[in-house]
């Protein structure tokens, strides 16, 4: 109720891209990316400056934003992929998507789901066509409340896309994805207008590979050369990431090509996003709907010479947030840490319904209607509970041992303790003070906790975190 009327239920408009880095947005005033949709769409709305990935991997976060559970809680620790047959977002799981169903609302998902186990796993030649990682998830529970399914489980072809509706007859496309995608959105809320729906895009650009994007985008960067930001084609970077991707060196003129590309598919995502609110515009709907524009992570971009994400650095772990809902919300930008984990319970508690008690992340409605902001600290993992180990780039078998890293990040600093890659690595910290250090170039090596207050306090923090979700990572 709102001024003793009742008041028509919220739409959800919530759309995330796969691989796109918070800096990608022009509004940022960092990466020099054309983004005029999204930046219009951020002076009327709120920005949150601090959105981090839980887990910068695709599957592990996306299970995290639809549960509002940790990795290591849901089980999704890694991508859902070939050989793994226990990697998959469960029945049991009590997602967004159930909780809008179980509300009255009519729910659709459009686009990259990849939170299935790959049909492969199971049979050599499904009868649905999918291949390697991908997967046709059928109608029932594992679709999780979804009325209208037209996705598909994980490709990487954004010029030919496919996907599947309620039967395992793939749909074969020739039109950019995040194109195609918005044409079916566009569709499902022509046709569910008159009543509260709920709607999740999920586009996979600016994921790689990049060079499959339409060149009307990449013609509107002609000519354009881009900086290069200091952490970008270090010959002596210290090596901290231990990182499962090899390091990269590349000429200038190919630098400029990747951001070229990069930021093309980023402008493309901005033409179908504004698409998408005058369609809300035209049909009266605009303000009636909380719409969210996010992401699962971001992208390197050759950032300390790596590619792709699932490290510690900004570039990696820092998404957009922006949401708005009519002139219901603050505007403009907080600073208040927002993670993956808490982007479930914060939009259920704005919209009213109830908040599931199976719920780690925490409810940040008060920061979105009041701007006051909210202590909170996201708490990043890679391979949480995970029971594989690497030895240089080859998989030696099932095992119980503790690598990959753990972080915390506050509104300025990020503390990791890593165990890298290989079995022989050892344990080291790092502080890195992002504000100081934007590029975090020099992190504070930290051999003794107790001689530095943020690191021991950071470290409380994380090993209560652990000690709490039963992680068994050896701090």
């Amino acid at each position: 109720k709102e001024g003793g009327l009742t008041m028509k239920k919220p739409n959800l408009l919530f759309i995330f891209a796969d691989q796109w880095r918070r800096d990608a947005m022009g509004f940022m005033k960092k990466d020099e990316v054309i983004t005029p949709n999204i930046d219009s769409f951020a002076e009327e709305a709120l920005s949150f400056d601090n959105a981090m990935s839980a887990c910068p991997l695709c599957s592990p976060n996306r299970a995290t934003m639809f549960t509002g559970k940790y990795p290591i809680s849901h089980g999704v620790w890694t991508n859902c992929k070939n050989g793994l047959n226990n990697v998959f977002l469960k029945e049991e799981e009590i997602t967004l998507m159930d909780v809008l169903k179980n509300n009255g609302y009519t729910t659709g998902y459009i686009g990259k789901w990849h939170l299935d186990l790959p049909e492969s796993n199971l049979v050599e030649n499904p009868k649905s066509g999918a291949r390697d990682w991908d997967a046709y998830t059928p109608p029932g529970k594992k679709r999780h409340g979804v009325d209208y399914w037209y996705s598909y489980g994980a490709y990487d072809h954004h010029l030919e896309p496919h996907y599947w509706n309620d039967s395992e007859e793939m749909i074969q496309v020739k039109q950019w994805s995040v194109e195609h995608e918005t044409d079916r959105a566009l569709e499902f809320i022509d046709k569910n207008k008159e009543n509260p729906f709920a709607l999740i895009v999920s586009w996979n650009p600016p994921h790689t590979p990049l060079d499959l994007v339409p060149q009307k985008y990449v013609d509107i960067y002609a000519g354009k050369k881009f900086k290069v930001n200091p952490n970008v084609l270090l010959t002596d970077v210290t090596d901290h990431t231990e990182s499962v991707n090899p390091r990269l060196n590349f000429t200038d003129d190919e630098y400029q090509e990747i951001m070229r590309k990069y930021f093309a598919a980023v402008t493309g995502v901005d033409e179908n996003f504004g698409r998408l609110l005058q369609k809300l515009k035209d049909d009266g709907l605009y303000d009636d709907t909380i719409i969210v524009l996010t992401a699962d992570h971001g992208e390197l971009l050759c950032a300390h010479r790596l590619w792709s994400k699932h490290v510690w650095y900004e570039e990696s772990v820092a998404v957009p947030f922006i949401i708005k809902y009519g002139d219901r919300y603050i505007k403009g930008r907080t600073e208040s840490v927002l993670n993956g984990v808490d982007i479930m319970p914060t939009i259920l508690s704005l919209m009213g319904l109830p908040i599931p008690n199976t719920v780690e992340g925490v409810d940040l409605k008060e920061v979105i209607l009041t701007g006051d902001k909210k202590e909170n600290y996201a708490i990043l993992s890679a391979y949480p509970g995970q029971v594989r180990a690497v030895k240089g780039f080859e998989e030696i078998g099932e095992k119980n041992i503790d690598y990959g890293w753990r972080a915390v990040r506050s509104e300025r600093y990020t503390y990791v303790i890593n165990r890298g890659y290989r079995l022989d690595y050892g344990v080291e910290r790092l502080l890195y003070d992002n504000i100081a250090d934007p590029y975090q170039l020099n992190p504070v090596k930290i051999d003794k906790i107790e001689e530095n207050p943020l690191a021991e306090k950071f470290e409380k923090i994380l090993k209560e975190w652990a000690n709490k979700y039963q992680d068994n990572f050896k701090f």
